[in-house]
């Protein structure tokens, strides 16, 4: 079992008096100077909850289709593709 998967456990059956300090100390972990800027800025946006469009849904459903077949290629491929 991963670490994060152990954490996900842990916060389940976290008693809920100790769910605010805990959610205190994550969002100091993740805010803690050192750590990667765009992450923390990502983490701090707020959640689009409005559903893509058809199109863009259909070219995602795709994506994930070809990535499940392995038809994908390493990210330095692609970048010496484009230049």
């Amino acid at each position: 079992m991963s670490i994060r998967e152990q954490l996900h456990r842990l916060v389940d059956v976290l008693p809920e008096a100790e769910a605010g300090a805990a959610l205190r100390f994550l969002e100091y972990l993740r805010d803690a100077p050192g750590g990667d800027e765009v992450t923390r800025i990502l983490m701090r946006a707020p959640e689009v909850d409005e559903p893509f469009p058809d199109e863009e849904q259909a070219s995602l459903d795709r994506a994930r289709e070809e990535a499940g077949r392995g038809e994908t290629k390493p990210w330095p491929e692609v970048r010496e593709h484009i230049g």
